[in-house]
């Protein structure tokens, strides 16, 4: 799930792979981190209107290799894909994300979580 050079993407994620997140998410929530590198002078901007997505429960500016990283939760994996192949390209600036799948939280928002 990641794209380089605007909205060119590198190719869609293969049938096997696709088929592992169904059978280990399915019908569970799933959370990612998704870090996005962008046009250095619209950080402030693309921040911004990424921020304005209610998945997006968190937005960093951050330092670097990567610009901005955002935390999203959705209840299902093909939310989680849609967002990242059709929602999250629209912005502008973006010039490449790179998603990473929660696997297992051990504290979120404050509090330990058991493993």
């Amino acid at each position: 799930m990641e794209k380089q050079g605007g909205t060119k993407s590198k190719g869609p994620v293969s049938g096997a792979v696709e088929s592992a997140f169904t059978k280990v998410w399915g019908d569970e929530h799933v959370t990612a981190l998704i870090a996005l590198k962008v046009e250095t002078a619209e950080a402030d901007s693309v921040a911004a209107e990424v921020a304005r997505f209610t998945e997006a429960e968190d937005v960093f500016l951050v330092t670097g290799d990567t610009d901005i990283m955002v935390k999203v939760t959705f209840p299902h994996y093909e939310e989680l894909k849609e967002f990242v192949l059709h929602r999250l390209p629209v912005v502008k600036g973006i010039r490449e994300t790179k998603t990473l799948l929660v696997v297992t939280a051990y504290k979120e928002g404050g509090e330990a979580r058991r493993a």
